[in-house]
């Protein structure tokens, strides 16, 4: 599937949503993410905090979960949109990698500008394999 510039705003847009969705009373900090499956559907997550931090899911591990749980398994892009259009943590690149390595990740902040735009694997370059397990 073609990430044309409408399709990019879309998913902009549906993070933006999810973001408000968030429950950060700890960090403050919102994170909204629209993960696009291959055949089309587009699957949302926020952050969830807990006080013990450890238990806390991330907005794009949200949406992975939930998309996984609905059976899908490859992915084409994930928009991302915080207040300052942060970075994925390494959880979650990782989390990502497993199912699409060649994801698009487009980073926002909460007016819609994008911060970048890339491939996964610029974010994680020597993401673990499955490959990479001894057989």
């Amino acid at each position: 599937m073609a990430l044309t510039e409408e399709l990019r705003r879309r998913l902009i847009a549906i993070a933006q949503e999810a973001r408000l969705k968030a429950y950060a009373p700890y960090s403050h900090y919102q994170v909204g993410a629209a993960l696009l499956a291959e055949d089309g559907t587009i699957y949302t997550g926020c952050n969830v905090e807990n006080v013990t931090y450890g238990a806390t899911v991330c907005a794009e591990r949200t949406a992975v979960v939930k998309a996984v749980s609905e059976g899908a398994r490859r992915f084409e892009a994930i928009a991302i949109v915080t207040v300052n259009g942060g970075s994925p943590c390494g959880i979650c690149r990782q989390t990502l990698f497993e199912f699409s390595p060649a994801l698009t990740v487009i980073m926002a902040d909460t007016d819609g500008r994008i911060t970048h735009e890339g491939p996964l694997a610029d974010l994680l370059p020597l993401g673990f394999r499955p490959d990479d397990l001894p057989r």
